[in-house]
């Protein structure tokens, strides 16, 4: 399960095809996105456009597997911004006095914040996810290599590592399920887990130190640019997500300046819900899923 959610695999789909960098460029105007809008119908908005567009990059299961991560995490922000908030007027529960924590009074504005915040939580994750699982990490890194070799290389190395360990932690665990006794049962079990699978990465870490050090990775330099080395040309898929990034970031910005998008949630809640507001969850919903229309050219 850990390989199949959180590691990249070359499929056919737009993304896949486009280079690394405008793939990170436009994970990160989601992400900008997500954090500079706080109306919830634009968070919506963005958020149906990234599971669209997980759909379309072919990793719409292992995405949704991720919103069920992030619905764990994000259901107790609402839960305790609604119990430890007090700035809210509108009033739907009290529960007396709770001692330290003061009066007990829930609020409808306490709960329209923190679901605000859940949603930008949620976002962030599946942003992550999905540039996780459809931008290519050795392109990447081959990236900043040019800027600092060894940081790259470090991160290469970190990056192929976590699959080896999730795969000795779950031989380690079928070892110990097979003893005649069965495995240590609870936290005892855990714990056992834990130290053999950090005690074997620390020991492959100094077998792998060692090999780089023999083959002379210390004194390397940062390779730069071939001489005469033709720079790949943008492909469709390129100027697409290229183009998307840069419209999802025009429109978060000018629907934070705006007031398009306007939030308010406390001492009372202020959420308009004009045309404008519509026309930018339309777009923004638009922007994020228009790139993966073309299907030309996506082979793995």
């Amino acid at each position: 399960m850990i390989g199949g959610v959180l590691f990249y695999r070359r499929i056919a789909s737009p993304l896949h095809a486009t280079r690394a960098s405008i793939g990170a460029a436009w994970a990160l105007s989601l992400t900008a996105a997500a954090l500079l809008l706080y109306h919830p119908l634009c968070l919506l908005a963005l958020l149906i456009g990234v599971l669209g567009a997980g759909w379309g990059a072919g990793v719409g299961p292992r995405l949704t597997r991720s919103l069920r991560t992030a619905t764990i995490v994000a259901l107790p922000i609402v839960v305790i911004n609604v119990l430890v908030s007090r700035q809210g007027l509108t009033v739907f529960a009290r529960l007396g006095d709770l001692g330290p924590f003061g009066q007990g009074d829930l609020t409808v504005e306490a709960a329209a914040y923190g679901g605000v915040i859940a949603l930008k939580v949620t976002l962030l994750i599946l942003v992550t996810g999905l540039a996780g699982l459809a931008v290519d990490p050795d392109e990447l890194l081959r990236i900043f290599r040019r800027l600092s070799f060894r940081s790259a290389l470090t991160a290469t190395l970190a990056t192929r590592m976590l699959p080896v360990l999730a795969a000795d932690s779950q031989r380690l665990a079928e070892a110990q399920r097979t003893r005649p006794g069965g495995a240590p049962a609870g936290a005892r079990g855990r714990v056992a887990l834990i130290s053999a699978v950090v005690g074997g990465s620390l020991d492959r870490a100094m077998d792998v130190a060692a090999t780089l050090e023999v083959r002379g990775f210390a004194t390397a330099r940062s390779p730069g640019r071939a001489r005469g080395g033709a720079r790949r040309p943008l492909s469709r898929h390129d100027i697409a997500f290229a183009a998307s990034a840069a419209a999802i970031l025009a429109l978060a910005i000018i629907g934070r300046l705006a007031g398009v998008a306007s939030f308010d949630s406390y001492p009372r809640l202020q959420m308009p819900m004009d045309a404008g507001t519509l026309a930018l969850c339309a777009a923004l919903a638009a922007a994020t899923l228009l790139p993966f229309c073309d299907r030309r050219g996506i082979d793995p």
